[in-house]
């Protein structure tokens, strides 16, 4: 839990050092994706809403070590020559680190080496950390017409290798610079661990898997912490909005991230879904010895016992004990 702990709270000196020698390098001119014909560069503020709340996602709900929390945003500006991450491909080593255990220098070096070999990337950049599963962070950036899609990714904290993020978002239509995009954001699973639950113990993914979205229906277990199958689809567990900024200026890194780059965004965090989540009970216990007087019916019992607790209105759970009639034993 200790190892937990830390990584939620990453030492704010060591992403400012790191981000001085990441954040700002960019790469060599590469030729102009011909989907974006926008001169010059814009300026954009990602602002990112977590929505994991209890009522919205009651099923084993971290509440300490650690409770529901969101990790630093690790994010990029690129050509479509690179991914951070995609769908039904394998994970880097990068972001295997990253989901798994929240460390982010191996992630960073790989996105650094990807600007250097082939002039894929613009620059990096994060937001800080997020201690509750419902808070709210932003980041400024600018994109230029030869990098103009954005990627990110946001570990799910605790989780065995679960997250949220973007990949390749393109900011730019045609000529002109989108003035603003919001999407909702559902878990993923990044295929190197195979624990069930978000305090599942690790235990790697042999061989490793692709990277694939969780729903309310996949994985098909039962002790899935994300298994609703009452639900067609998960309420969004997180949202981000893009949006252009008017002038030239970007704001420079605060002196304390975990507080400075925290901003207000509207309501959002207030209109969120109650999901209902019904009762489980355990499967019947063996029948019990039948009590009776000799001559005359008696009675067996067995028992079971609640394994969730219904909430949000869900189903109630069914009785706990049964009973059915028998000749007694050992009767003389």
């Amino acid at each position: 839990m200790e190892k937990l702990m830390s990584v939620c709270k990453p030492s704010q000196v060591s992403w400012l050092a790191l981000l001085a020698v990441l954040g700002c390098a960019s790469a060599l001119p590469v030729d102009v994706d011909p989907v974006c014909t926008a001169g010059g560069h814009a300026k954009y503020r990602l602002a990112f809403t977590g929505k994991w709340s209890q009522t919205a996602f009651p099923k084993q709900y971290p509440l300490f070590r650690p409770p529901a929390q969101w990790s630093p945003i690790i994010a990029v500006t690129h050509s479509s020559d690179y991914h951070i991450w995609r769908r039904n491909e394998y994970a880097s080593t990068g972001v295997r680190e990253f989901t798994e255990k929240g460390e982010a220098w191996t992630l960073m070096k790989e996105v650094e080496s990807a600007g250097e070999k082939i002039q894929s990337v613009y620059g990096i950049f994060s937001a800080p950390a997020i201690t509750s599963g419902t808070g709210q962070n932003s980041a400024d950036f600018e994109v230029f017409a030869r990098h103009s899609l954005l990627s990110f990714i946001v570990r799910i904290v605790p989780s065995p290798d679960w997250f949220v993020g973007v990949d390749s978002l393109n900011l730019c239509e045609g000529d002109q610079w989108k003035e603003q995009l919001s999407l909702d954001l559902y878990p993923w699973d990044a295929g190197t661990d195979s624990g069930f639950t978000f305090s599942s113990p690790n235990f790697a993914t042999i061989p490793q898997d692709t990277v694939t979205e969780i729903t309310s229906s996949f994985p098909s277990h039962p002790a899935n912490s994300f298994y609703y199958p009452r639900l067609k689809h998960l309420p969004p567990i997180a949202r981000v909005t893009v949006t252009k900024l008017k002038g030239n200026h970007i704001m420079s890194l605060p002196k304390d991230l975990s507080q400075s780059n925290l901003i207000p965004i509207g309501n959002e965090i207030e209109s969120l879904t109650n999901t209902p989540l019904d009762c489980e009970v355990s499967t019947w216990s063996p029948w019990g010895l039948c009590k009776g007087k000799c001559g005359q019916t008696g009675t067996k019992h067995r028992t079971r016992y609640i394994s969730l607790q219904p909430a949000n209105d869900g189903v109630a759970c069914p009785n706990l004990e049964d009973e059915k009639e028998c000749e007694p034993d050992n009767c003389v």
